[in-house]
């Protein structure tokens, strides 16, 4: 890619970015999935809080496979993020999974009090 052809790509995957996070200000979640998918599909850049947002746009349009993945992903992405733990137990959750998720839960939880008292 040429440089100008790079900054451009660059601008649209930002372009994206702030799209989907408009439309999930306004809790248009359909519209914030296709942003955020346009995000991610570039690849450029990953980040952690683009796939919990997605994962809680497909909860709130009632598909929880999806959510569950992103979840996955925001936890790959960020390993010791509390909130990735918190969307797939919600996720889990809708799923009928009530053991996973209450691991789930217990996983994040746990997280949260490691990092208040390494905040101390």
């Amino acid at each position: 890619l040429s440089f100008q052809e790079w900054t451009q790509q660059m601008r649209d995957m930002l372009e994206a970015r702030k799209r989907g996070d408009l439309a999930f200000r306004d809790k248009d979640f359909k519209t914030a999935i296709e942003c955020y998918t346009q995000f991610v599909d570039v690849g450029t850049m990953v980040s952690p809080t683009v796939y919990a947002r997605r994962s809680l746009c497909h909860l709130m349009c009632d598909q929880p496979d999806a959510a569950l993945r992103d979840a996955m992903q925001a936890q790959c992405v960020c390993p010791d993020w509390p909130t990735a733990f918190y969307m797939q137990a919600v996720a889990l959750s809708k799923l009928d999974m009530q053991s996973d998720a209450k691991d789930m839960l217990s996983e994040a939880s746990q997280l949260e009090e490691k990092k208040q008292k390494n905040s101390r």
